[in-house]
């Protein structure tokens, strides 16, 4: 049987929500779009957002940017709690938590990335977050939050709702500069997407997520933070998706083929993996050679899951890492894979 992590409750429009860094503090080096993000907080969310003492400290220790999360979720006041962006320390910062203050008052979390690390955590204290929305990528975006984005944020904020998670006509995989003038106004270009790839869409799937960036999982597995059975995570729907860093596909295997070792991998029926990114800021190929990178991860996957999970059903392709738009989906929370039918819910 798959675990059920609690659900936290809704919120109501005014209500407070923190806003913290717990890996780079973005907000400090880049303070124009990190206000633009908080003013879509109040005026798309209708949520009053409240800085902690590490949101813009660049170089806070793990110790200060643990107390802001402890801090977030002892006050009552707060009723989620928000990542400005991921990062690539913050498996440091969980030593420092104390579990008791989060199961007291569960509080929806959102972040993804290096927040993988954070997600994990909460799912191990029983708690569901989400995976997306971290502030300084999407609600700063220049050119307005993306339709995808801002309906699944407020459903994971507001709702009870089955909301379907649908391709999208066309993908970006670039950035803006942030130091730019440009970012405040302008989206990166775009591309039509390929849409989604299905492989064994023979089953329907209904249950909580888990998982998050590969990298991220790889560095959990090393420094044992996959505590629980590998039994535990049976008949969850496997979320995964790659950073900017763009591991090549044979590191994507190995990651996995470590996962399978362990006896994790074959715990999965059911595994939605993002499009993965194949450019960033400092690397941009032409789009052949994207498609190429993301044909040969989606090739590793499938390699992997022959190996140590040959019935699973996998979909490739879904907007929900680190390229836009984004889709927020829950984790811990139900997702429904349905291969017959092609579709994908997630049960906000």
């Amino acid at each position: 049987m798959s675990p059920n992590p609690t659900v936290p409750p809704k919120l109501q429009p005014g209500d407070r929500v923190a806003i913290v860094s717990p890996s780079f503090a973005a907000p400090g080096p880049f303070p124009d779009v990190h206000e633009l993000a908080m003013r879509r907080v109040r005026d798309e969310l209708q949520l009053e957002p409240v800085e902690f003492p590490a949101t813009r400290k660049l170089g806070s220790t793990p110790a200060e940017r643990a107390a802001d999360l402890m801090a977030a979720w002892s006050d009552p006041s707060i009723r989620a709690v928000f990542a400005t962006i991921g990062g690539d320390d913050q498996i440091t910062v969980l030593p420092h938590l104390d579990p008791a203050p989060f199961r007291a008052d569960p509080k929806p979390f959102f972040g993804y990335s290096d927040n993988t690390n954070l997600l994990n955590w909460l799912w191990r204290q029983g708690l569901a977050a989400y995976h997306g929305g971290s502030t300084q990528v999407h609600l700063g975006r220049g050119a307005g939050v993306q339709t995808q984005h801002l309906a699944s944020l407020r459903a994971a904020l507001f709702e009870t709702t089955d909301l379907q998670i649908t391709p999208v006509e066309r993908f970006s995989d670039e950035e803006l500069d942030w130091a730019s003038p440009e970012a405040l106004t302008s989206a990166p270009p775009d591309w039509p997407s390929p849409g989604w790839q299905w492989h064994r869409p023979d089953r329907v799937v209904s249950a909580p997520t888990w998982g998050g960036n590969l990298e991220i999982m790889s560095w959990n597995l090393a420094a044992d933070r996959w505590i629980r059975p590998s039994a535990d995570y049976s008949g969850c729907v496997l979320l995964l998706e790659t950073s900017e860093e763009m591991p090549p596909a044979e590191e994507v295997f190995r990651m996995l083929r470590n996962a399978g070792e362990r006896g994790l991998l074959e715990q999965f029926p059911a595994v939605v993996v993002a499009t993965a990114k194949a450019s960033n800021i400092g690397h941009r190929p032409p789009p052949d050679e994207r498609q190429k990178f993301r044909d040969e991860q989606q090739a590793a996957v499938v390699r992997a899951l022959e190996m140590y999970n040959p019935a699973a059903m996998a979909v490739f392709g879904v907007d929900f890492g680190h390229t836009s738009p984004q889709w927020v989906l829950p984790y811990g929370g139900r997702m429904t894979v349905d291969g017959p039918a092609r579709t994908i819910t997630a049960h906000f």
